[in-house]
């Protein structure tokens, strides 16, 4: 079963479901050990699987980290806070978060896109 920590101790991803935001940037930051890597992908692939059927869901990509300890970050885009947090409170998805090998931790994190004049748009 993966574990879960927060990215920031402070306003946690249970706290940041409760805000009303459209549209909304999953960044979750996976670590684990080596051994457990080809494992880790498959369940990611079926998790993805689910989420991609789900209401409010546009798209998501994995990458890894270079180097020889696998680092992943996965970024998906919803359409808002409540279409991600339907579908990451799905009793299937729980049940299916528990397939994660053991070592693997998991940061979740939701975020919005920020304009920034000549760089990128809103």
């Amino acid at each position: 079963m993966t574990h879960m920590q927060p990215l920031d101790e402070t306003f946690p991803i249970g706290r940041q479901l409760a805000v009303k935001a459209a549209p909304v940037v999953l960044v979750n930051l996976f670590t684990l050990d080596p051994a457990d890597e080809a494992r880790f992908l498959e369940v990611w692939k079926d998790d993805a699987h689910f989420m991609k059927r789900q209401p409010g869901f546009i798209s998501t990509q994995l990458h890894r980290a270079l180097g020889d300890n696998p680092t992943y970050l996965n970024y998906a885009v919803w359409e808002s806070t409540e279409a991600f947090q339907a579908a990451f409170t799905h009793p299937d998805f729980r049940a299916a978060v528990t397939a994660y090998p053991s070592s693997a931790v998991a940061r979740p994190h939701l975020f919005q896109k920020v304009g920034v004049a000549g760089i990128c748009t809103a």
